[in-house]
């Protein structure tokens, strides 16, 4: 045991002195799995968040068994190919629908402007010619029909989008006429009458326009469906790979950790005493910890009521060395915990810094342990 006012520091002598190339090569292989499960958190980060805001978006996606979803997920996903490759024909039916629709607008809005009546709504109104100079405080946005058919036959992108906005606009026509012209007036009634043939013709064309704005929202439905399809199936198979990187990760540590136990030379007598005793100031919990890891290569070992007694001497070296790693860390740990109890921690570089450390250690913990056994149990105990 070194020291004599605190608890005894292991001192865990894994590499010989004259191998420093052998020790710089695990240590670079530990670094390289560190940088790897960085990645990997990061990706993880990236799933965990996705499905987050998935089941946050669908709070009542109905329930059933994962098999099941799976399969009808494969399916929409197998159908959305499908659709997308076709996707440049729907789009082009879709134009010429639309095409199709305006056309037959076109030729509504032909029978009203060639109607003897519609010369006073064919140009914008000549404000200042007519002397009309209160115009703009009544007609908050004046209409005509050269400016729908400019706006109609516009290519930068400021034109219709749909017959529906088309419509508004030629209804604005007669409606600021109205508003502005006294009933009695020749312009109010003759805006009212177009109006009303309007009315009427544009209820012939009605269906076909109702018919199209479903055909395109459920067109819109199913798109945004597809795109939710394919980032379900990619961050899907994100996950599935990510399973399988962990699995390799974890098969890195168990070759590192075999190869680190095969550098390890016979423990002295001395250093068998001295980690009997630096057991005994372990916490119950960590004790415990200790006792599984005799377990995992001691599968006749029985650890029943409060007091377990442990032959070190009988020990396998690499069952010694594992506790040796074990018990040293947890030590300096607990050292670490108490010495930093009463410690101003307001550096947030230093806390960014533990935290790094804190990965590595576990990384290099993995390589002192090995997975539990799960067909021994190890019972709890109080003391050694």
């Amino acid at each position: 045991m070194d020291g004599m006012n605190g608890p005894p520091v292991l001192d865990v002598p894994v590499v010989a002195p004259q191998e420093t190339n052998e020790v710089e090569s695990l240590n670079q292989r530990v670094d390289e799995i560190f940088v790897r499960v960085d990645q990997l958190e990061q990706q993880l980060t990236e799933v965990e968040q996705f499905y987050s805001s998935s089941n946050t978006k669908q709070p009542n996606a109905q329930k059933g068994g994962s098999n099941g979803k799976e399969k009808d997920k494969e399916k929409l996903v197998t159908n959305l190919k499908k659709r997308q490759q076709d996707s440049a024909r729907r789009e082009a039916v879709g134009v010429k629908r639309m095409q199709e629709l305006m056309r037959q607008f076109g030729t509504l809005l032909r029978q009203i402007t060639q109607h003897e009546w519609a010369e006073p709504f064919m140009k914008p109104v000549d404000v200042i010619g007519l002397g009309l100079h209160d115009y703009y405080q009544v007609i908050e946005k004046p209409m005509d029909f050269s400016t729908i058919k400019s706006k109609m036959e516009a290519k930068d992108g400021t034109g219709y989008k749909n017959v529906r906005e088309i419509c508004s606009d030629v209804r604005l026509i007669f409606k600021n006429a109205m508003k502005y012209n006294e009933e009695r007036n020749d312009v109010h009634v003759m805006a009212k009458s177009l109006l009303d043939k309007f009315e009427t013709k544009w209820l012939q064309l009605l269906p076909k326009v109702d018919e199209e704005e479903k055909r395109r929202k459920e067109e819109e439905a199913e798109l945004k469906q597809g795109m939710q399809l394919a980032q379900e199936a990619a961050h899907a198979k994100m996950a599935r790979d990510l399973t399988f990187q962990l699995d390799e990760v974890d098969s890195n540590l168990e070759e590192l950790r075999e190869m680190v136990l095969q550098k390890c030379r016979k423990m002295t007598t001395d250093e068998k005493k001295r980690l009997g005793t630096a057991i005994t100031r372990l916490s119950p919990d960590d004790i415990n910890k200790a006792l599984e890891i005799v377990a995992q290569n001691d599968p006749t070992f029985q650890a029943a009521g409060e007091t377990v007694e442990v032959d070190i001497d009988a020990q396998s070296e690499s069952t010694l060395w594992k506790l040796k790693f074990f018990v040293k860390d947890t030590l300096q740990t607990q050292m670490k915990n108490a010495s930093n109890t009463g410690a101003n921690n307001n550096n947030n570089g230093e806390n960014n810094q533990n935290g790094n450390n804190k990965k590595r250690r576990e990384i290099c913990d993995g390589l002192a342990k090995t997975p539990p056994k799960r067909t021994k149990k190890i019972p709890k105990v109080e003391n050694i």
